[in-house]
């Protein structure tokens, strides 16, 4: 028999879906008429003019949901404030860009209403049965951790669909290891549910050939989102709780590290945009713009699994968690190797190349 909480989250993903899904349709009108459009470039892989303005939408299904499915506490008072500063920060970015600092902060505002206003905090842990109490360095922790999840996301949103779908995942990962822990029917279990249908409705109009993009006011909105519901859900007193979100969130994390290597190796200010990252080497691999999204999925699934595995400590074989593990980790030397994803070596090489092929 299916359970009334299957029924019932089934019922907020649905909903949220088809008024994300249809709302985008005159987000889309909107964007053209504000001119939020993002226009082709050396940097960008689009080559026609897209709108953007996409995380309008998932913004407007994400409010109607919690109209209809969320309680009015505290907390979710904060969370509607604080995501409403960081959208509207992201919409003025995609119809006039921003200056990084500018943009900076509205993230902090945002994150600063987290921590002040709703006291949504990574207060303790226990490391190796040590105990540890931030005290007030909490909430510098906090606001650090929810701008640095903002960021991730917007860095890895360089594809039809990639943002969109490494989001959904993580939420569909939180969901499956809630049902596991029993802990359901809470605000971070109706959070996740909401944006979840939110962020696939969008998807129907985002994957490849996507109609339209999510432009910063939709990747700072999940970055956002993404930060509350790990702060709510993981922020247990156990250093495994703090782990949980951090590995289904890797490859964005690990596209952010590399790109911050690279940048400072050759240089340049941590800012400045390059054409370099995880997705720009698998099309440089010669890997079709489908194709490369589905890949990047794929290894996003991996780490998902393994954090669900991760949370299972006494249910799954501890051999098959570190298979999982030296698996993942195997496949993310491989592909610095092969890749210039820190260093220029393989641009090197493919210039060679083509400088005998020219001789020849």
């Amino acid at each position: 028999m299916i359970s009334n909480t299957f029924l019932y989250s089934l019922k907020v993903v649905i909903v949220t879906l088809i008024i994300s899904a249809v709302s985008i349709i005159f987000v889309k009108k909107i964007a053209f008429h504000v001119n939020a459009i993002d226009i082709p470039n050396e940097r960008k892989v689009h080559t026609k003019p897209m709108p953007r303005l996409g995380g309008l939408g998932i913004f407007f299904a994400f409010l109607v949901g919690y109209m209809l499915f969320a309680q009015n506490t505290v907390k979710m008072n904060s969370i509607l404030i604080g995501s409403f500063i960081i959208l509207l920060t992201g919409i003025i970015d995609d119809i006039n860009p921003l200056t990084a600092k500018a943009k900076l902060v509205g993230q902090l505002i945002s994150a600063l209403v987290i921590a002040f206003y709703g006291e949504i905090l990574l207060s303790d842990i226990t490391v190796f049965g040590i105990y540890i109490n931030f005290g007030y360095l909490a909430y510098p922790i906090t606001i650090l951790f929810i701008v640095a999840c903002m960021n991730i996301i917007n860095l890895i949103d360089g594809l039809d669909g990639l943002a969109g779908g490494i989001a959904s995942i993580f939420f569909m990962t939180i969901l499956i290891i809630c049902f596991l822990q029993g802990r359901t029917m809470n605000l971070e279990f109706t959070l996740t549910l909401i944006m979840l249908g939110s962020t696939l409705g969008f998807l129907i109009h985002n994957f490849y050939p996507a109609k339209i993009f999510a432009g910063d006011s939709g990747a700072l909105f999940l970055g956002f989102i993404i930060s509350i519901i790990s702060l709510l859900g993981f922020k247990g007193t156990v250093l495994t709780s703090v782990f949980v979100p951090l590995l289904i969130l890797a490859i964005p994390i690990l596209d952010t590290l590399f790109a911050i290597i690279r940048r400072i190796g050759h240089h340049k200010r941590i800012t400045d945009a390059d054409k370099q990252h995880l997705h720009h080497q698998l099309l440089g691999m010669k890997f079709s713009h489908r194709t490369t999204v589905l890949i990047i999925y794929g290894v996003n699934i991996l780490f998902a699994m393994a954090s669900i595995f991760y949370t299972m400590n006494e249910h799954i074989n501890r051999y098959i968690r570190i298979g999982v593990y030296l698996v993942l980790l195997a496949l993310v030397f491989w592909f610095i190797n092969k890749t210039n994803i820190i260093t220029e070596k393989q641009i090197s090489f493919k210039k060679i190349k083509d400088k005998k092929k020219k001789e020849k």
